[in-house]
């Protein structure tokens, strides 16, 4: 079945993240498969660089790999079987990168429910469904 299963969290709305982590928790538990949790944080603008400390995108990184860290040990999977990283850049960019570079057979990630900008700009959920090379489920968080 799947071996590897890419979840894109946002970390600044984990509550939608949650119907994908425990879809793919549940994927892995049937096919002994892995999860790996990935947040994308965005490119600091360049006009804003100098009113952040020098540290910024240090401490930004920090913090998101330690919040994916109490979401992997809150998960439920034993700890050789989730794993975390985080990027920095376009989310859908570097949620296909990351999909590659872990050689990911699947994806899980939750969507917003489609608004009428979505339909004429695309949403990252969108991007990734088109552009993946690996299978792609998309998430409905059932409240929205």
């Amino acid at each position: 079945m799947y071996k590897q299963i890419l979840v894109p969290v946002d970390l600044a709305d984990t509550d939608l993240a949650k119907p994908a982590i425990d879809t793919a928790v549940a994927l892995a538990r049937i096919s002994g498969g892995s999860v790996r949790l990935l947040n994308v944080l965005p490119m600091t603008p360049v006009m804003l660089a100098e009113y952040v400390p020098p540290d910024f995108d240090v401490q930004q990184r920090k913090s998101a790999e330690e919040a994916l860290a109490i979401i992997a040990h809150e998960c439920g999977l034993d700890a050789a079987h989730v794993s975390w990283a985080v990027r920095q850049g376009g989310i859908y960019h570097e949620v296909l990168e990351q999909a590659k570079a872990s050689n990911a057979d699947l994806i899980v990630m939750s969507s917003h429910r489609p608004a009428m900008r979505t339909y004429f700009l695309g949403s990252n959920a969108g991007h990734v469904v088109r552009y993946a090379k690996c299978s792609v489920l998309v998430v409905r968080n059932s409240k929205a």
